[in-house]
């Protein structure tokens, strides 16, 4: 089998209403390139990255179209030769940013097709760790929500299925952010998985002080209080405070998640398989974690992200985020426990709504 073509798509998906956040404001759209790898024995294997706000999608899709020469006439049975020769090609641009986030598309597909071309879900194919995964629900409970929104919001999660939830603090009023996220707790009981981002607007005294003030509320973690590249902080946030700190889902490739590792700078690592350069990386990134005796849970992605968490060892959290839902042919399903179930389907186990593609296509 022969790979004969690289095809992408551009997508905009409306989040609606917008959602109010404290590091990138109104986010009103998830705009992505889809990816498509085409062979000669009439497989394809599908992946994409995306953009915010389109803003800069163009760059990104044009990161993607500049690397298809590593792929075509690759065989997809040697798809591991492409990661090694990316690292060469890569090298003038660098290994962060958008050069990483082209590679992350071209990877998706790749494997994609490779669990297509062997009749086996990507999970199976690396060996599944678990059938399904812990799964928290992060599509609400924003900023722009109050209190009674936030009670009722949760309440929908539970009735979904869901066992687990995030919501948001920020910076200012510690008090009243506190109140909030009581408020959650209060609306699902003290056996919800609660989880709590602040999306990186914090110093580190402000990250201590609200997080000794939460730390009543029984939470599964407090995600990124600090800038992501202040690993020193967050060493010293994790010294603090009793509750877990997760982090990772800005760093860059599985040597980003190395440099969190060794700084200490988290109790749960969350990679984003865009920044991670596709699963290739985010699997090394898991068993990097696994050697440091730390969960690896996921950031975005949940129709991709499913089956690499299945075969982690240490594969905690999926977080799941609905953006891409609308393009996609297959659900997620939850089990009784409320964890994400991995499907038998081939790949990745869920398939680009071609109809769908055309009506949201930029």
């Amino acid at each position: 089998m022969k790979i004969t073509r690289l095809r992408t798509q551009v997508v905009h998906l409306p989040i609606d209403p917008p959602i109010l956040t404290a590091i990138l404001g109104s986010i009103r759209s998830a705009d992505c390139v889809l990816t498509f790898l085409d062979t000669d024995e009439g497989i394809t294997g599908e992946g994409l990255v995306f953009s915010i706000n389109n803003r800069r999608l163009s760059v990104i899709h044009e990161m993607v179209r500049q690397l298809e020469d590593l792929v075509v006439g690759l065989d997809p049975l040697l798809g591991g030769s492409l990661n090694a020769r990316a690292w060469k090609e890569l090298n003038f641009l660098g290994y962060e940013g958008v050069s990483i986030v082209g590679l992350a598309a071209i990877d998706n597909a790749l494997w994609d097709l490779r669990g297509k071309a062997a009749g086996m879900n990507v999970a199976h194919l690396i060996g599944a760790c678990r059938p399904a995964v812990p799964t928290y629900a992060s599509g609400g409970l924003w900023l722009g929500s109050s209190i009674d929104e936030l009670q009722k919001e949760a309440q929908s999660f539970l009735d979904r299925g869901f066992k687990g939830m995030k919501t948001r603090v920020g910076p200012t009023d510690p008090e009243k952010m506190v109140a909030r996220v009581a408020a959650v707790r209060e609306a699902i009981g003290p056996d919800i998985a609660l989880m709590v981002d602040a999306n990186q607007q914090m110093t580190v005294k402000q990250a201590i002080r609200i997080g000794r003030m939460m730390e009543p509320l029984n939470l599964t973690w407090f995600e990124e209080p600090v800038i992501c590249n202040n690993h020193d902080g967050e060493a010293e946030l994790r010294a603090a405070l009793e509750m877990p700190i997760a982090s990772g889902e800005t760093v860059h490739t599985h040597r980003g998640v190395l440099a969190m590792l060794q700084a200490g700078a988290a109790d749960v690592v969350m990679p984003d398989l865009q920044r991670m350069g596709g699963p290739t990386e985010f699997l090394k990134a898991g068993h990097l974690c696994e050697a440091f005796h730390t969960p690896c849970a996921s950031h975005l992605f949940p129709e991709m992200s499913l089956a690499l968490l299945a075969g982690l060892p240490n594969g905690y959290y999926l977080e799941h985020m609905p953006w891409f839902e609308k393009i996609y042919r297959e659900r997620i399903e939850l089990d009784a426990n409320g964890h994400a179930i991995v499907p038998d389907r081939p790949g990745w186990g869920f398939s680009f709504d071609l109809e769908a593609v055309r009506h949201y296509q930029g």
